[in-house]
C-alpha cells in the first residue's frame, strides 16, 4: 500500500488471500489495523485515497470504502472534509521536517558514459546532483564534527529506522540499526561475527542463479558456498537442506537476476526453517524500493522476531542516492546484534561523519523517498521502452519486470551458451556512439553451478545513461539480436 506521509510517499505491505472464506473488506481492514497496532502506521499519517489503494491491491473501490468505514467506526481512522482519511491523531503523531521539492536536475553525462550503457549494476540516480543533497552536504561539512560512534550516527540510525518503517513495513527501533559501508561490508561484518562464535568453517547458501557480489564476499571470508535452487518466484524453500548451512543469502523482494518476488507463504516457511535450524538469514534488500508495479510484500525483517529472530537485513544507498557515498545499513534483532556490536567496536565506524550527518538530514527532509519516486518513474518508462523495442525477435523473450535496475532476455530454445558468448562479445565491441560497447552480461555467469540444465540468455542494466542514450543502446542491441536470430535460422 502506498500512502503520503511526512516528506513523501511511503509503502505498507498488504496481503489479500482470495482462497479463504474471510471477505476482502475484512482482510483489508485487518491488515490496516495490524499496521496501526504495530506502529507501522502512526497517528495523523494519511492513508491513500480509496481509488488509489483499490488499484494498488487489485480490488474494487467498494472493498476499500467498506474497510475504511469499519476502521473509522472502530476509531482507528478518521475522516474530515478537505483532509482525506488519516490514522486517528489521538493514537499519536509522527512529525518530520519538510522542505520544498526541487525538480530541477543536472546529469553528469561525462561520468555515466565511462560505463557501458547496458552494463548490469549501474544505478539510475542523480540525487547528488540535486540542490537538496548539495545543501545537506554543505551543512554537514560546515559542522565541527568528531568521529562517529562505531554503530553509526544516532540521528542517521533513527532516520534509517523511520525510512524502513515507511518503505518496508519494519516497525523497529534505531537500536536495531548499524551503519555500514554498504551491503558487502555489512555481510562481511555478519560473517566475521559468526566465524568467531560458531567454532567451525562457515557454510553459506546462495541463490543459484544469484548476485555474484555477495557470493564473492562469503568466499573471501573462507566460507564454503552451497548453491540453492530458485524458480520464477525466488528461493525454493521446500528444497532447503537441514543441518548443513550457517547462513543463507536471499533476495526476497527482487531476486537477482531473474526478478521474482518471494511469495508470502515462502517467506514464512523460510523464517520457520531458520528458527528450527539456527541458520542466519542475510536478507539482501537489493532494489526492493525500486518496485514500479504491484503491491510490495513485507520485508523478511518485518515478519521476524525483533528479539530472538534470524534475519539480518542488508541495505545500501548506492542505487537510491549514489554509489560514491559507500554507505548503507544493517538491521538485526537483539540476539544477533549482540554478536555484531563487539566486532563493530573493534573495527570502528566505516563511513565518514560528514556522509552520515548529510544522509541523516537528507532522509529527515523526505528527500530520499522523493528521489525513489523519481527513479521509479524513469525505470518504469525504460521498462516499457525496452519491452517495445525488443518485442517480436524469434527465440528471444523479455522476462516480465516489476522493478529493479536490470532486465533478463531469455533464449526460448535449447540452452545455448555459444549464443550467449557471441552476443556478449558483439555487444562489447566499440562503436562510434558507444566506444565502451553496450556492456550486456551472459545469464549463465550468474549460476554457481555453471547453469546445468537451466536456460541461456542475457542480463542488461536499465540504469546509467540518460534517456536518449538508453534508447539508442537498446536499439543497437535489437540490431545485434536480429542478426543472431537470422544466423540461427539460416
Amino acid at each position: 500500500m502506498r500512502r503520503t506521509g511526512a516528506g513523501g510517499p511511503s509503502e505498507i505491505p498488504l496481503h489479500l488471500d482470495r482462497s479463504v472464506e474471510t471477505t476482502l473488506p475484512v482482510q483489508l481492514a485487518a491488515g490496516l489495523r495490524d499496521a496501526i497496532d504495530r506502529d507501522t502506521l502512526r497517528g495523523g499519517e494519511s492513508v491513500p485515497p480509496t481509488r488509489e489503494l483499490a488499484r494498488r491491491v487489485g480490488v474494487a473501490r467498494g472493498v476499500v470504502v467498506a474497510a475504511y468505514e469499519q476502521l473509522i467506526a472502530e476509531g482507528y481512522l478518521s475522516a474530515g472534509h478537505g483532509r482525506g482519511t488519516v490514522v486517528n491523531p489521538d493514537l499519536g503523531r509522527s512529525t518530520a521536517p519538510k522542505r520544498p521539492v526541487d525538480e530541477t536536475a543536472g546529469r553528469d553525462t561525462a561520468t555515466t558514459r565511462l560505463r557501458p550503457p547496458l552494463a548490469p549494476g549501474a544505478p539510475l540516480s542523480d540525487a547528488t546532483m540535486r540542490p537538496a543533497w548539495r545543501a545537506a552536504w554543505r551543512d554537514a561539512a560546515s559542522l565541527p564534527l568528531g568521529g562517529s560512534p562505531p554503530d553509526g550516527d544516532a540521528r542517521l540510525r533513527h532516520e534509517i529506522a523511520e525510512h524502513l518503517r515507511l518503505m518496508r513495513g519494519t516497525a523497529r527501533s534505531a537500536d536495531d540499526v548499524l551503519v555500514t559501508a554498504g551491503a558487502r561490508e555489512g555481510l562481511g561484518l555478519v560473517l566475521t561475527a559468526l566465524g568467531t562464535t560458531r567454532g567451525h568453517g562457515l557454510v553459506v547458501g546462495v541463490e543459484d542463479p544469484g548476485y555474484p557480489s555477495l557470493r564473492g564476499v562469503a568466499a573471501r571470508h573462507g566460507a564454503r558456498i552451497v548453491p540453492l535452487p530458485v524458480d520464477q518466484d525466488g528461493l525454493r524453500t521446500a528444497d532447503l537442506p537441514i543441518g548443513l548451512l550457517d547462513v543463507v543469502i536471499v533476495t526476497p523482494s527482487h531476486q537477482y537476476p531473474a526478478g521474482g518476488s518471494l511469495p508470502l507463504q515462502r517467506r514464512r516457511e523460510l523464517l520457520e526453517w531458520a528458527g528450527r535450524t539456527g541458520v542466519v538469514i542475510a536478507e539482501d534488500d537489493y532494489d526492493s524500493e525500486l518496485r514500479y508495479s504491484g503491491s510490495p510484500l513485507p520485508a523478511l525483517a518485518a515478519l521476524d522476531d525483533p528479539v530472538s529472530g534470524s534475519v539480518v537485513t542488508l541495505g545500501t544507498f548506492s542505487n537510491t542516492v549514489s554509489p560514491a557515498l559507500s554507505a548503507g545499513f544493517l538491521l538485526a534483532p537483539a540476539n544477533l546484534r549482540a554478536l555484531l556490536a563487539p566486532i563493530r567496536a573493534d573495527l570502528g565506524a566505516p563511513v565518514s561523519s560528514v556522509v552520515q550527518v548529510a544522509l541523516a538530514a537528507y532522509l529527515a527532509a523526505g528527500e530520499l523517498r522523493r528521489n525513489i519516486t523519481r527513479v521509479r518513474r524513469r525505470t518504469s518508462a525504460r521498462r516499457d521502452d525496452l519491452s517495445e523495442t525488443l518485442a517480436g525477435i524469434d527465440g528471444i523473450r523479455v522476462r516480465p519486470m516489476s522493478g529493479g535496475l536490470n532486465a533478463v532476455l531469455e533464449f526460448t530454445g535449447a540452452p545455448d551458451a555459444g549464443a550467449e558468448r557471441r552476443l556478449v562479445a558483439r555487444a562489447a565491441a566499440p562503436s562510434p556512439r558507444f566506444p565502451s560497447g553496450l556492456g550486456v552480461a551472459a545469464l549463465g555467469d550468474y549460476w554457481q553451478d555453471h547453469r546445468g540444465a537451466a536456460g541461456a540468455g542475457l542480463v542488461l542494466g536499465t540504469g546509467g545513461p540518460d534517456e536518449e542514450e538508453f534508447r539508442a543502446a537498446i536499439q543497437q542491441l535489437r540490431t545485434l539480436l536480429d542478426a543472431e536470430s537470422r544466423s540461427l535460422d539460416s
